[in-house]
């Protein structure tokens, strides 16, 4: 690649630079974003049973005797014995 001397150019110049340069960088972040995705598909067929086992069934929380209530009542300590 050539170098250029930015000094020498002018505000239209530079402005035209700019502008070249972000149209060069917007096309290869497209063409890797396709890549990038192309791959991740590949990939996901690896994922799929693992996502499935995941959402099936939710963890199932045991309370111990005497403690079903407890979570729902407000707390108060001694509110009785008094």
């Amino acid at each position: 690649m050539a170098k250029i001397d930015l000094d020498s150019l002018s505000i239209e110049e530079l402005a035209a630079l700019r502008d070249s340069a972000a149209d060069k960088l917007m096309e290869k972040v497209a063409a890797r974003r396709a890549e990038l995705e192309a791959e991740l598909e590949k990939l996901s067929q690896y994922d799929r049973p693992a996502k499935k086992s995941q959402v099936a069934t939710a963890p199932v929380v045991k309370t111990r005797k005497g403690q079903e209530n407890k979570t729902d009542e407000p707390s108060e300590p001694n509110a009785k014995a008094a």
